[in-house]
């Protein structure tokens, strides 16, 4: 069986700047940082720790009383995502409509329901009860949004959640993707949704010595990737879906096609479970250049992984400095992290969407707060105010995964 094509008819997101996906791309591109200082009632006392939360999320809403109290945090985030992207890419809730027995749902999450966790080890050993919800189970599992997303939608085919550390959705993207491509189901359903702002995850975070801190004055500074006085990363929750379709399916039903996905790339450092190795990343790069059949000098713009820890930034410029030889003197780079915060699982998610965005409307969002670049982050052409370029053609979407797991998702303007 031939290599199908894979359009990309279907964006959906819930951000900290809302779910209006003109609007998040035109924060981005101005430099506009979402990250303050952290504030929700689950943290039992103050925390002077910089977040990014969505705080205009509304999951009754969006999903209606019912739904949304069946769902935790992570999976309310991931269905309405998913809603918006099906509503975006023009396809009926109504599942009657079409034969979707093999359409299906590839979702990515690192850590699951952690609020029904925490809620039920409060239960049981600070108020001392015997009996928690019995709803505990289905609101902590980790495949629970892509269950609730292929009972909403009726779809049928494959329901699977990809837990791989700050890759899972971009890894669950580029499983998705190699589905449609292979032509196995003529659409999948993808992305990531996570929330991270528990006590025990902040605080089990916060133990690392990884997160970013701002000063007495402002947050929003907190998350600089590629700074010489990068402080680390800014955790942040949100929900980012995708509709991947076979080209002639979509074209055959009339649908927008926002971009063209062309490649994939995974690989494993396989030597240390939290400290990243260039080898690795530089074979998953490789990969998706040949998976998509792009010469390294056809890339216009990498959305880099970009988390701002001390020992990530630079290990990501020298892959793509290996990678890219004397083009990398000219590749734009960036990494939005530095206003939408580190999503964890979902990560993959939200920048594929900016790098769709990107191409689709020909401009590239900055690095944010990027004045004093480390030495050791040189190499590449740092993009630190918003630019416009009507030449974007092609471009690349970074992941890289405490375990060692990378994910390279690559992605083609349509003409």
């Amino acid at each position: 069986m031939g290599k199908c094509r894979v359009a990309v008819t279907g964006l959906g997101l819930v951000s900290p700047y809302g779910g209006d996906l003109a609007d998040f791309f035109a924060r981005l591109l101005a430099g506009e940082s979402a990250i303050r200082f952290l504030q929700t009632s689950d943290v039992p006392v103050p925390l002077a720790i910089p977040f990014v939360s969505c705080p205009n999320f509304d999951a009754d809403a969006s999903l209606g009383r019912a739904l949304a109290g069946m769902m935790d945090r992570f999976a309310q985030l991931g269905t309405s995502a998913a809603f918006g992207a099906w509503q975006d890419a023009s396809l009926s809730r109504d599942s009657s409509e079409e034969n979707r027995e093999d359409w299906g749902v590839s979702w990515g999450t690192s850590m699951g329901g952690t609020f029904a966790v925490e809620k039920a080890y409060r239960e049981l050993w600070q108020r001392g009860r015997e009996r928690i919800s019995p709803m505990s189970v289905v609101l902590a599992m980790g495949n629970a949004a892509n269950a609730h997303i292929s009972i909403q939608l009726g779809l049928g085919g494959i329901s699977t959640n990809h837990a791989v550390a700050c890759a899972s959705a971009a890894i669950a993207i580029g499983e998705a993707f190699r589905r449609v491509r292979c032509g196995e189901t003529p659409v999948m359903l993808t992305g990531g949704s996570e929330t991270p702002q528990s006590y025990g995850v902040v605080r089990a975070w916060e133990a690392l010595r990884v997160v970013g801190s701002g000063d007495e004055h402002s947050s929003s500074r907190a998350c600089r990737p590629f700074s010489a006085d990068r402080s680390g990363l800014v955790l942040g929750e949100g929900g980012s879906a995708l509709v991947l379709e076979d080209w002639d399916h979509a074209v055959a039903r009339g649908a927008r096609i926002h971009c063209e996905m062309v490649g994939y790339g995974t690989s494993c450092d396989h030597s240390h479970i939290v400290r990243p190795e260039m080898g690795g990343q530089v074979r998953a790069l490789k990969a998706a250049l040949v998976d998509a059949g792009l010469a390294p000098d056809e890339i216009d713009y990498v959305n880099a992984h970009g988390t701002a820890t001390t020992e990530g930034d630079p290990i990501e410029i020298a892959a793509l400095r290996s990678v890219f030889g004397e083009r990398a003197a000219s590749l734009p780079v960036s990494a939005t992290k530095s206003m939408h915060g580190h999503q964890l699982g979902a990560a993959g998610a939200i920048e594929a969407i900016v790098t769709v965005l990107a191409l689709r409307e020909k401009a590239i969002p900055p690095t944010a707060y990027l004045e004093n670049i480390d030495p050791a982050c040189k190499g590449v052409d740092h993009v630190t105010t918003g630019r416009h370029d009507r030449r974007l053609s092609a471009a690349l979407s970074n992941s890289f995964a405490f375990g060692g797991s990378n994910a390279v998702l690559a992605f083609r303007a349509v003409a």
